[in-house]
């Protein structure tokens, strides 16, 4: 999935999008994207659970394109 993420600035910022999803399934891959506030992520948890748990870490997101 690809997802808009807000508030992302620096390498702190990766390293806590990166936890908030790999708090869902720790295999989790996430590619961040500072430049653009972009996150790429596969793993076992659904859109909707992405986007709820970037926003309990404060980083409101909006899901851009579901992978089919």
């Amino acid at each position: 999935m690809l997802l808009k993420v807000e508030n992302m600035s620096c390498q702190h910022c990766v390293r806590s999008v990166t936890a908030a999803l790999r708090a869902l399934d720790a295999e989790a891959r996430v590619d961040v994207d500072l430049a653009h506030g972009e996150v790429r992520a596969q793993g076992a948890f659904t859109p909707q659970a992405a986007v709820e748990a970037l926003a309990e870490a404060d980083y409101p997101a909006q899901l851009i394109a579901a992978d089919d």
